[in-house]
């Protein structure tokens, strides 16, 4: 007998759907065919085993499994369950064929007929509401996950039996799992356990960290060890505006794939802030291997990518980096595959100005030799720092700054937020006519020159800076982009000298002789 179930496979951060064609009799053999991996061919095993515990009857008989298409390849545990339902069903088993065939199934078996979690339940649940499935069921864990997927019944199940039990005529039938999905946004937004009013003095810093959220802008802060670096770059997606329903929702996909999302949870809600070590590889930095995964830069999509001591990671690990700031996503091509993960994030990175920490520190001496900061330095390419909007010096806060503002109440960052959201705004109205273009930073070559015009002084000022500092043209459009921002955040038109001032003594690397 023939049977067909449903289920999926996920190429990027979308799923592909697979159709198991199981046919039961004729023989003794059992064979699988379809490109399947040794994850899935090693599901006989856990299928037969899991079904004698439940007291369900593995046929004697000869089955074959076709994974179709045959020329995508299928990886990954999560085809035991529509292959066992399929097998009950074509053995004629108490359950009716058709009725499994309209359900989306997915969930890998242990030996005891147990069902773990997989990945991707969000993608899938989403094309099994798009192919007209009357429902998917899957495994307990995932089914908050997937259940946020409208005009789609989810089930969870713990085991097979109780899917088993679900297509019987007289067996108790699985529940359907509700998730409210605006609600649970809503009640978990900007939901965070740090605040910038944590924060001690570093006055000029928190204003170039709000200047960064409030345009897009990629930033990197450069100071001594203990300056609050890390500390400050951990809150910033404290002040960037919240997510919205369809960006909450695209980046929980994107975890789902990943297999990041925690169990039972359903919604990611706060921007994600992803950290790196610096021996990351630039397949994990990317994404891609054998087996395509999103790599990091893909997990801070809509958030924040934060690489910390940036000088010590490998010159290959950051030069990857170069494409994916530009274009905000990465498209990785194999011989055999082509997949593209998004990649919006704000880079934000931080450094010690030379190796022993404390060039230009204004109490402790540098002990570095002659020409090793600059050596130091070197380790990050022109072109990359060309696509940091923000260079910003840190210096470590006095003992006294410290004690007086244990007294005084910081700023918090719902008011920093505040101003955030208001200068969005403005750019959202901007470039309601621009495809994919949110923010100042992601202006493109020819908008800069009708949004950000200067006047007479300003084009002086902007001459002599580039000039002395040698900048590129990127740099150049750079600065024209953040004066736009503060401008935004000023509530001003147009840009005036102050703001671009502020914009140019935001570029600390590109003095001439920073590091001596």
């Amino acid at each position: 007998m023939l049977v067909k179930t449903y289920g999926g496979a996920v190429v990027g951060v979308n799923a592909h759907q697979i159709t198991i064609e199981i046919s039961v009799g004729g023989g003794t053999k059992r064979a699988m065919v379809g490109l399947a991996d040794s994850a899935v061919q090693e599901g006989w095993f856990r299928i037969s085993t899991a079904l004698q515990e439940n007291d369900i009857r593995m046929p004697r008989k000869g089955i074959l499994v076709n994974l179709a298409p045959a020329d995508v390849r299928k990886e990954g545990s999560a085809y035991d369950l529509p292959i066992s339902m399929g097998i009950i069903a074509g053995s004629d088993q108490k359950i009716d064929a058709e009725a499994v065939g309209q359900y989306y199934m997915m969930g890998e078996l242990s030996l005891d007929g147990s069902l773990r979690p997989i990945k991707g339940a969000l993608p899938m649940a989403i094309l099994a509401r798009q192919n007209g499935f009357k429902g998917f069921i899957l495994p307990k864990e995932n089914a908050s996950e997937a259940a946020i997927v409208n005009n789609l019944a989810v089930f969870g199940a713990e085991n097979i039996q109780e899917v088993y039990q679900h297509f019987t005529e007289n067996g108790p039938k699985l529940q359907p799992t509700t998730v409210d999905t605006r609600e649970l946004f809503y009640d978990n937004l900007n939901d965070y356990s740090v605040d910038f009013c944590d924060v001690k003095g570093q006055r000029l810093i928190k204003r170039a960290l709000e200047i960064a959220a409030a345009g897009g802008h990629n930033v990197i802060l450069i100071g001594p060890p203990g300056a609050g670096k890390t500390m400050l770059a951990k809150r910033l997606p404290t002040i960037l505006p919240p997510l919205d329903l369809h960006e909450a929702l695209e980046t929980t996909k994107i975890h789902s794939v990943a297999g990041l999302l925690e169990s039972n949870s359903s919604l990611v809600t706060a921007r994600p802030f992803r950290s790196p070590h610096h021996t990351v590889s630039d397949v994990a930095l990317v994404g891609g291997g054998v087996n395509p995964q999103p790599g990091e830069i893909s997990l801070a999509h809509n958030g924040v990518l934060f690489l910390d001591e940036l000088p010590e990671f490998k010159r290959t690990v950051l030069e990857v980096l170069r494409q994916p700031i530009e274009g905000r996503k990465i498209t990785i091509s194999r011989a055999k595959f082509t997949v593209e993960y998004p990649a919006s994030f704000m880079l934000v990175a931080s450094m010690n100005p030379c190796p022993c920490g404390f060039y230009n520190h204004p109490e402790k001496e540098c002990v570095c030799s002659p020409g090793v900061v600059q050596k130091y330095l070197n380790k990050i390419s022109g072109p990359l720092l060309d696509r940091i909007d923000l260079h910003v010096e840190v210096t470590p806060v006095k003992l006294d700054e410290l004690m007086q503002h244990e007294q005084t109440e910081n700023e918090q960052s719902n008011s920093i937020r505040e101003r955030v959201i208001k200068a969005r705004t403005i750019q959202q109205e901007r470039f309601t006519e621009q495809k994919d273009v949110f923010s100042n930073a992601q202006m493109p070559a020819n908008q800069v020159k009708q949004v950000c015009q200067l006047d007479g002084p300003g084009k002086i000022l902007l001459k002599t800076a580039m000039n002395k500092l040698q900048l590129s043209a990127r740099a150049y459009d750079r600065i024209l982009k953040v004066s736009r921002t503060i401008a935004d955040l000023a509530g001003e038109e147009a840009i005036k000298i102050e703001h671009l001032a502020e914009a140019i003594q935001f570029r600390s690397l590109d003095r001439e002789n920073w590091a001596g």
